[in-house]
Parts: C-alpha cells; sequence; structure tokens
C-alpha cells in the first residue's frame, strides 16, 4: 500500500506536466528509482509500476509504456514524459 502513496505522487506530476504541456495522451513515462522508505518498508519497482498503471486507468495515461531504472540515489526522480 505504500507503494500506491508514491505513485499517487508520480501520477499527479505526469498530469500536471501533460496539461501544462497540452499532451492529449502520454505515451511513455521514465523514472530513475533509488532507495526509498515508505513506513519503514522499501518501495518496490514492480509493485511502483504496477500502481502507477493502476492509476492511470482511464487517463491521458492508460497506455503509457513505464520504464522504472534502478539508480544510487536517494527517492526517484522522473526522467521523461512523452507523448501527444
Amino acid at each position: 500500500m505504500h507503494d500506491l502513496h508514491e505513485a499517487n505522487k508520480i501520477f499527479n506530476l505526469v498530469l500536471a506536466y501533460a496539461k501544462k504541456n497540452n499532451l492529449k495522451k502520454v505515451k511513455k513515462i521514465t523514472l530513475k528509482l533509488g532507495s526509498v522508505m515508505e513506513h519503514g518498508e522499501e518501495i518496490n519497482a514492480d509493485n511502483l509500476k504496477f500502481n502507477i498503471e493502476m492509476l492511470a486507468r482511464g487517463s491521458m495515461a492508460e497506455a503509457a509504456v513505464i520504464v522504472i531504472e534502478k539508480a544510487k540515489i536517494l527517492g526517484w526522480e522522473l526522467v521523461e514524459i512523452a507523448g501527444d
């Protein structure tokens, strides 16, 4: 469940970026994921991806490819949002 909290933060940033840049559809979301602790547990990349996909259902990002690259950083970084 802690992954959902971070996924929601990321998804809201994606939607804000898409709106600001007049995108009708988000095709790709790329993130770097380092060590992120939420409620005493480390965020798992697969769970994070699953939760972003779940949040994207029915939105402009529903069919977006989500790429999560492991990185030696603290936290996560939104690297790319691509769309039309």
